[in-house]
Formats: C-alpha cells, structure tokens, sequence
C-alpha cells in the first residue's frame, strides 16, 4: 500500500525558515514534489525532483526555497528559507509511480508578518 506523509510545518516569522519532509513507502517513485494551497486558491506547484536529482521550481520560490532527495529512503525535504507571509498554505507533497500519483495528508506552514 502506497503511503505520502509529510511532515515540519509549524508557524513563523516572516524572515525565517523552515523545513519540511515527505517519506513516501509501498512503490517505486520516480517524480516527487511539493504543491500548495493557500485558503480561497487554487493548489499550485512549488517544487518537484525526479529521481535523478532534477528540480523545477516555481518563479515565486526560486532562490528561497531548496528541494532535496533521498532515494534510498524515498523522502524529500523542502528547505524554505526567507519566507513571506504570502507562502501561507498548507503544503502537500506527492509522489508519482507506475501505479499513479499519491497526496499525502498536508502539512500547515504559516508565515507571520
């Protein structure tokens, strides 16, 4: 059974800095990502990496935010730093395999000005 959990949300300055994980369990993955989902917002993309070590990130986090992987664990870490109040959301990771795409639960990041 294919499982998603996240983990490290929490509330903070804005300035500051968090970090977030995502173990994944129960297949082979190959992409994994973060998305998020600000009240009254559409969910959107923040940042994926392919089980290569590729990273996309979106334009609203790049140079702030880091995505990393490790494969042997099937985990991902979303290092955010320089937050804004506007990275409010709760942040969901996903994980793609051959059997389709898994959410996990989420994981609330709240930035206070």
């Amino acid at each position: 059974q294919v499982q998603v959990v996240e983990s490290g949300g929490g509330l903070v300055q804005a300035g500051g800095s968090l970090r977030l994980s995502c173990a994944a369990s129960g297949s082979i993955f190959s992409t994994m990502g973060w998305y998020r989902q600000a009240p009254g917002n559409q969910r959107e993309l923040v940042a994926t990496i392919t089980s290569g070590g590729f990273r996309y990130y979106a334009d609203s986090v790049k140079g702030r935010f880091g995505i990393s992987r490790d494969n042997a664990k099937n985990t991902i870490y979303l290092q955010m730093s320089s937050l804004k109040p506007e990275d409010t959301a709760v942040y969901y990771c996903r994980a793609d395999s051959s059997t389709g795409r898994r959410w996990g639960q989420g994981t609330q990041v709240t930035v206070s000005s």
